[in-house]
């Protein structure tokens, strides 16, 4: 994946990750600092998870770099500067409504995608996957 690296606008630069997006519409995500490899290897679980769920306002997985503990996914659109507490709630919602939860429901992780006016999330590394029996949130 290093060979994309060099044509990237950089969207994010924390302790835990590093996040680029690219010219072309894909978004590279590397993580380090503290328990890279378990948040790697959960993202990586979440994103199939929900896929394979049929959600359709998460990012799609396209890539995903073990050694370099790196993943490339769709974009979800862009970050969203203001939102309403009840429509953040609803969001994060939703998503349990695909046996997971978000485990970090921040404004931060939500992005609007202009394709089709839809409210994505993004984020997954802190996710967990519910259990089968886990009751669903009210709609």
């Amino acid at each position: 994946m290093r060979d994309i690296f060099s044509d990237v606008l950089k969207v994010k630069d924390t302790l835990r990750s590093t996040v680029n997006l690219t010219f072309d519409g894909r978004v590279i995500k590397a993580y380090h600092g503290a328990n890279a490899r378990e948040r790697f290897d959960n993202e990586v679980r979440v994103l199939r998870y929900l896929e394979k769920r049929g959600c359709n306002f998460v990012p799609r997985l396209l890539e995903a770099d073990a050694e370099e503990l790196s993943i490339i996914t769709s974009s979800c659109g862009s970050r969203v500067d203001h939102i309403d507490d009840q429509r953040v709630k609803e969001l994060f919602a939703e998503v349990e409504q695909y046996g997971v939860r978000h485990d970090d429901p921040d404004p931060r992780n939500i992005t609007y995608r202009q394709t089709d006016g839809r409210f994505c999330l993004i984020d997954f590394e802190l996710a967990t996957i519910l259990p089968e029996d886990a009751p669903k949130p009210a709609q």
